[in-house]
């Protein structure tokens, strides 16, 4: 759960709301008990003979004496047996080392007076009153019990015993005044009229306790949609700004849909973990808690009974939770492949359509998708396996409680009122504890998800030596020295010892077969990736020691697969250069002949270009691009194949504004046209990872094959 917990770093700082969410939750659990155990009151107001102060009288000798009393929730007077039942007190337990075992009380025994410093024992008191008065007693006094034991011949014998009332722990003075202040709202009575005032007191308080909670409820729940949501929003934005400074050969060995699936759906995923854990994962298990604590009130022995299963349930889940983090895991790897291959398809329709690989395509979806269902139907057979598991067990441990009770109750050990009453406690803590059980299992699936994301922030960033200083500005020669390059994940250098210099405001074509290393060797100017072993020098400066934000501001760059962006022209353009104007947008647009149909348009260059330049000719947006980099006005320019994909009239202007721009500037040049080979200053010829030969057009013809073999076979003489 390490990487779930990780998540936490974007919430702690909204700790005011975190606060009102636990206090809350807190709330919530404490209402929602009290809801439900107001039936103990209604049924000792409606059907019980001891009533509802005898019953918290009694509850506060508990506390107070460690004793226990019998008190039948209904008398028969015609048996002459229970004549007397109404006037003294059954002592049925007495716990080891109490205040009432310390007096000498037994089980067994009869209370049939008490006397204090304030009344002498007027006899016969009713049972209800005698509760009322040890209840009541004052602390640090000593009370004159009135009691029958059995004596050894079997018959009832008088005696009189001191009962020390004594101090408190803070809990049980607490506890002891709670349970005062609370009944003495409700009227003390036996009459008909006093127990329906009662019954509307009671009804009252569950209509305020159930709007209370409500109230909470609703807080409770936005408070925590609206901690997730800016905790989310706030890890999306870091992940997406540390994937902009990662290095590029990340992307170019792992492919850019892993990534965006990433950012996009698992980090959703953590998402909703985030927020069960801060919802139902507070609300469900406190609601369980406060009702089992009133099902301790009411019997403690029972509901320790039903707790027996707690071991087994948590291991359970433990392995459940594990199961579904394995196919969580694989699920979420199965959905970025599913969306990178979906993403390739669509984009390259065009070619799927004209070679009929339709069939091919769906296919290979249908693949990729049938091991996301399989994966996702792990998930949803163990998701469903854990309610029903958990209810097995809660089955066995509330049977294993009902069973016991019913012996209590059948022994005169425990009134049938608070049976029922436990029982709603129980039954409720249970039905709690079940719609917590898949808790589990979604942290760990949120894990899984959270595991993924950080694994993208743990990558490290593109390599910025410390102290590294400021690149002045281009003014003599960029050098190769025994560069060797490789790239990740192969063991085949790319680049083998390259030597080349190139002085400021020369033009360089680079030329080679197809895997010779051309775009390789431009692509280390800018530090897209780091040699293995040489040195690229500017000025004498090492790049590598220079910061990388002062390299690329002087770098431009018009690649072979052409890159727009989702935005207006102007946008597109004024991208290496945020400040432009918008007349110095229009110029730079002119000398790249993109002015002629965007001026044209209805919106001009507030024209939306569509996603992957949708609706414009690759031609057209060859020359958004080279006006970007007109723009920018770099030192160095960088042409990879940039007349490659335009028709010839688009050639022949787009030829025309880079002989423009290259003039008194540092170009490198890959193309496969021999208008745009032949006005270079040097002519680098590379093979297998070399340089093999270097100079003009003239003098390569002559001295190096396999330029010869170029200039027939590849290099087009348009």
């Amino acid at each position: 759960m390490k990487a779930f917990w990780r998540v936490f770093e974007y919430i702690w700082p909204q700790w005011p709301c975190l606060i009102v969410i636990v206090f809350s939750a807190i709330l919530i659990g404490i209402l929602f008990s009290l809801s439900f155990m107001t039936v103990v009151p209604l049924l000792k107001v409606m059907m019980g003979e001891e009533g509802l102060h005898g019953w918290v009288d009694r509850k506060i000798c508990s506390w107070r004496y460690d004793i226990d009393f019998h008190v039948p929730d209904t008398i028969d007077f015609t048996n002459s047996e229970n004549n007397s039942i109404a006037y003294y007190l059954l002592i049925t337990n007495v716990e080891p080392n109490g205040r009432a075992e310390a007096a000498g009380l037994k089980g067994q025994d009869r209370i049939v007076g008490v006397i204090d410093d304030t009344r002498q024992g007027l006899n016969p008191v009713s049972r209800g009153r005698l509760l009322e008065e040890l209840a009541n007693a004052a602390d640090k006094s000593s009370i004159t019990l009135q009691l029958k034991r059995s004596g050894q011949s079997g018959e009832l014998e008088d005696q009189q015993l001191q009962l020390n009332t004594g101090t408190n722990p803070f809990y049980v003075e607490f506890a002891v005044n709670s349970a005062k202040w609370i009944i003495g709202f409700v009227p003390r009575g036996m009459a008909s009229n006093v127990k329906a005032r009662a019954v509307i007191h009671i009804i009252i308080l569950m209509c305020v306790v159930t709007i209370v909670r409500c109230i909470a409820t609703f807080y409770q729940k936005y408070l925590a949609e609206k901690v997730v949501q800016i905790a989310i929003a706030g890890l999306r934005e870091d992940v997406f700004s540390h994937a902009m400074k990662m290095p590029v050969g990340f992307f170019s060995s792992r492919g850019t849909s892993d990534t965006i699936s990433r950012i996009v759906n698992d980090i959703n995923a953590t998402g909703r973990g985030v927020k069960i854990l801060l919802g139902k994962a507070l609300r469900e298990p406190l609601k369980a808690v406060f009702c089992l604590v009133g099902a301790m009130v009411i019997s403690y022995k029972l509901t320790l009974i039903f707790l027996c299963c707690a071991p087994f349930v948590l291991g359970l889940a433990a392995l459940l939770g594990q199961k579904i983090k394995k196919y969580t895991r694989r699920s979420l790897r199965s959905s970025a492949q599913m969306l990178g291959r979906l993403d390739g398809a669509v984009s390259a329709l065009h070619v799927v359509k004209v070679y009929s690989q339709q069939e091919h395509e769906s296919s290979a979806y249908r693949k990729i998708n049938r091991r996301y269902l399989k994966q996702s139907l792990g998930i949803a057979k163990v998701e469903a396996a854990t309610g029903p598991t958990m209810e097995v067990f809660g089955m066995i441990a509330g049977s294993a409680a009902l069973l016991v009770g019913v012996y209590w109750v059948t022994g005169a050990n425990m009134q049938p009122s608070s049976f029922f009453g436990l029982l709603v406690a129980l039954g409720i803590a249970a039905e709690s504890i079940r719609k917590s059980s898949d808790i589990w299992n979604k942290a760990q699936s949120a894990n899984a998800a959270a595991e993924r994301v950080f694994a993208v922030v743990d990558e490290p960033a593109e390599f910025e030596k410390p102290g590294a200083i400021e690149l002045p500005v281009f003014k003599e020669r960029i050098e190769f020295k025994d560069v060797v390059f490789t790239y990740p994940g192969s063991d085949m250098p790319i680049l083998k010892r390259v030597n080349l210099t190139v002085q400021a405001g020369y033009n360089v074509a680079i030329v080679g077969p197809n895997g010779s290393g051309k775009t390789t060797l431009i692509n280390l100017v800018p530090r897209f990736y780091n040699t293995d072993s040489g040195q690229i020098l500017i000025d004498g400066q090492d790049i590598r020691d220079v910061t990388l934000k002062s390299l690329r501001a002087q770098i431009g760059m018009v690649t072979q697969n052409v890159v727009t962006f989702n935005d207006t022209m102007a946008a597109n353009i004024v991208y290496g250069r945020p400040n432009a104007t918008r007349e110095e947008i229009i110029a730079a647009s002119k000398r790249a002949f993109a002015d002629e149909f965007i001026s044209i348009l209805p919106d001009g260059y507030d024209t939306i270009i569509g996603e992957h330049g949708a609706g414009l000719s690759g031609g057209q947006l060859q020359r958004i691009v080279i006006a970007r980099a007109i723009l920018k006005n770099p030192a160095i320019l960088i042409f990879d194949e940039a007349t490659s994909q335009v028709d010839a009239d688009s050639e022949a202007k787009i030829h025309n504004a880079i002989e423009e721009i290259m003039q008194g500037r540092t170009c490198f040049i890959i193309a496969h046209r021999f208008s745009t080979v032949i006005t270079a200053d040097i002519i680098v010829v590379m093979d297998n990872g070399r340089i093999v030969a270097q100079g003009q057009h003239s003098e390569l013809m002559k001295t190096c094959p396999l330029y010869q073999s170029l200039y027939e076979t590849q290099l087009v003489k348009a």
